[in-house]
């Protein structure tokens, strides 16, 4: 041996890293094709910080997935965020490419919106 032990070999520490974003893009193009009902593949991911009212609301990357045999949109938007009290569990969201969303600011405000206005409607 080297001397160097398993938990110091940065290739296996990119290796992992690697191996984690594979899953987590599968995870998304899952929740696409559960939520709306087509295959996608990878095209690329941006950094997104919105706010809501001078308090930041979303700030993280969501990915974009171009749609195959989507009828209307070509491209979505999807990201995930831990819910719950203990942050186990995740929610995934996929929006669609369709107006007014152009973007994955505007998916993410999208997404915003959609979910004050079902707290709102949970709270009557």
């Amino acid at each position: 041996m080297n001397g160097i032990e398993d938990d110091d070999d940065p290739l296996e520490s990119v290796e992992e890293s690697l191996a984690s974003k594979m899953e987590y893009t599968a995870q998304l193009k899952d929740a696409i094709l559960r939520l709306h009902g087509c295959e996608s593949e990878y095209a690329g991911r941006e950094e997104v910080i919105e706010t809501f009212q001078g308090e930041t609301v979303c700030t993280g990357y969501v990915e974009i997935f171009r749609l195959i045999d989507h009828p209307k949109a070509k491209r979505c938007y999807a990201w995930s965020r831990l819910i719950g009290e203990d942050d186990i569990d995740r929610r995934f969201v996929a929006v669609l490419e369709l107006p007014p969303v152009n973007s994955p600011e505007t998916a993410v405000q999208a997404a915003v919106v959609a979910e004050i206005k079902d707290a709102r409607k949970n709270q009557r």
